[in-house]
């Protein structure tokens, strides 16, 4: 049978810019995609850990080594500059999944994966 699982999650982020003007969706800096496994235009679940609002969007490639997490279009009313974030991209599959989990910096800077039992 097939299951719905987290394949990846950034810990912790920053929020860098939030632009009510965009269309929609969430910029994350192309180094953290590539750390987190994620794509372009792929579904994502956000949690602001200040305020426990939750939203899913998709990815848009931000400038590699920029440190840029942006809210984009509506979002940006729920998650603000400044606010810590956790982004979790999830897979379908018939086998168990052991996800990655990134630790970020201050300035969104990759700093170590984590295992599940240590954050």
């Amino acid at each position: 049978m097939k299951r719905f699982l987290l394949k990846s999650m950034i810990l912790k982020a920053t929020v860098k810019q939030a632009d009510l003007r965009y269309v929609g969706s969430i910029t994350i800096d192309e180094d953290l995609m590539e750390k987190a496994n994620l794509s372009e235009n792929e579904h994502v679940l956000v949690v602001d850990r200040a305020n426990g609002q939750r939203l899913t969007t998709y990815v848009i490639r931000g400038e590699r080594g920029s440190g840029m997490i942006g809210m984009n279009g509506a979002a940006a009313h729920l998650i603000g500059e400044g606010d810590r974030v956790d982004i979790m991209a999830f897979i379908w599959s018939t086998e168990a999944v052991h996800p990655l989990f990134l630790e970020v910096n201050e300035n969104n800077r990759f700093v170590r994966y984590v295992d599940e039992g240590r954050f």
